[in-house]
């Protein structure tokens, strides 16, 4: 019960966008003795669960969740080299950056954020990011998604492009393609042959989630 209510404190502290309060506690907890994976799932990751609705329902706001993420990775600092691989992490691996001419970022930075806090591993590709450039991403870490962003309408061709070039590498049947920016829609994905849209930060999250069960 002693663990479990400190949970529920680092959890709230999380939520609140405490950093020094959670990092605080999460080395209090590691000195009781709870497992680094029991922390992460327990303390944080249930923060982040939170966080994420609210951010969907428009009650917390990107500055605000910006702070909560900071949380997450300050704790994740600590617990990270007492992880082993199989604890880390563990919802999946996603590559994601800003396709091609593109060199837009804070879309794509928020919807990376949100996935680590959904338990996914982020590799983070950058903007300007060419179809090869994510074909040898996907070789090279074997994702189960990849995602993709545009903010502009002369860049969203290169999404298609790439998923082309994912097909062409033989790579595109391992991987889920997800594709998000202002000016993306629903209809642009079944058109381009992508498998999910993400109209924002907390909706990719949860569709990332949705792609893997």
């Amino acid at each position: 019960m002693q663990m479990e209510n400190n949970y529920e404190e680092m959890t709230k502290a999380l939520i609140e966008g405490k950093e020094d309060e959670v990092k605080k506690m999460t080395r209090e907890a590691l000195d009781k003795g709870a497992e680094p994976k029991s922390i992460l799932d327990n303390g944080l990751l249930a923060g982040m669960d939170v966080v994420g609705k609210r951010f969907k329902a428009g009650d917390m706001f990107i500055p605000e969740v910006l702070l909560c993420a900071r949380c997450m990775h300050g704790a994740m600092d600590i617990l990270k080299p007492l992880l082993s691989d199989g604890d880390a992490l563990g919802a999946g691996t996603v590559v994601i950056g800003t396709v091609e001419g593109d060199l837009h970022d804070i879309g794509k930075n928020l919807v990376a954020m949100m996935l680590q806090g959904g338990g996914f591993k982020v590799v983070d590709l950058g903007t300007n990011i060419t179809p090869q450039a994510f074909v040898e991403a996907v070789k090279e870490h074997t994702p189960q998604i990849v995602g993709m962003s545009a903010l502009l309408t002369t860049t969203m061709p290169k999404m298609e492009e790439t998923i082309e070039a994912l097909k062409e590498a033989g790579v595109r049947d391992g991987v889920k393609v997800m594709a998000g920016g202002a000016p993306v829609t629903q209809d642009f994905i079944e058109k381009i042959g992508a498998d999910a849209y993400g109209a924002n930060a907390a909706a990719a999250s949860e569709k990332a989630k949705q792609l893997l069960n």
